[in-house]
């Protein structure tokens, strides 16, 4: 089995949790030998919608995955400075697909995964994320290093988890994952 999880947290924001788990849903319906779990510190965590998800583990589960998806939200503004917090997780980038959408470059910051890369994030984040040494690029949606992501403006994901996808099984699988949401006329393919 191959596993992907979502990092939740209070504040998240709901697009980026809720699209991620429907993108990579879809891959479930390609590749049967894969799992996908929203996890947090906390039975439920709270949108910045206000929705209350309850979560499926604990984010120590992430050390086992195969990709880890980090969302954004104003949650992530107190957790990249929270070691605590940053202490259970246990990521290995050699072996392990990273990614983040928009602030949530904050906590691959923190966790010194973005050290001596470039990285791009929502422009409210730009100065944060120089202020924690990172060189941030202001004009892409998406940078990637080896096993490394971060995107920018929601629906980036889409290209975010295309990459992903892409890695951890083929191009096949990551254009059917996005062909599937594709308006019609634009290439769409059912896979449902």
């Amino acid at each position: 089995m191959k596993k992907a999880v979502i990092i939740a947290f209070d504040h998240f924001t709901d697009i980026d949790v809720f699209l991620p788990w429907d993108l990579l849903n879809r891959v479930r319906q390609i590749q049967k030998d894969f799992e996908v779990r929203i996890i947090g510190t906390a039975p439920e965590h709270r949108s910045a919608c206000g929705i209350s998800l309850a979560m499926q583990g604990q984010i120590e589960e992430s050390k086992e995955a195969d990709l880890v998806f980090f969302a954004s939200g104003s949650g992530t503004r107190a957790l990249y400075k929270n070691k605590t917090w940053l202490e259970r997780f246990q990521l290995n980038p050699g072996r392990q697909i990273i990614c983040s959408m928009c602030s949530g470059a904050l906590l691959l910051a923190g966790l010194g995964l973005l050290d001596g890369f470039t990285a791009t994030t929502y422009p409210s984040v730009f100065k944060e994320l120089k202020e924690m040494g990172v060189d941030v690029i202001e004009d892409q949606h998406l940078v990637t290093h080896d096993n490394i992501a971060t995107a920018a403006g929601c629906l980036a994901v889409v290209d975010l988890l295309g990459w992903a996808i892409a890695k951890l099984y083929d191009e096949k699988t990551a254009q059917a994952m996005i062909a599937s949401v594709l308006p019609v006329g634009q290439g769409q393919v059912c896979i449902y």
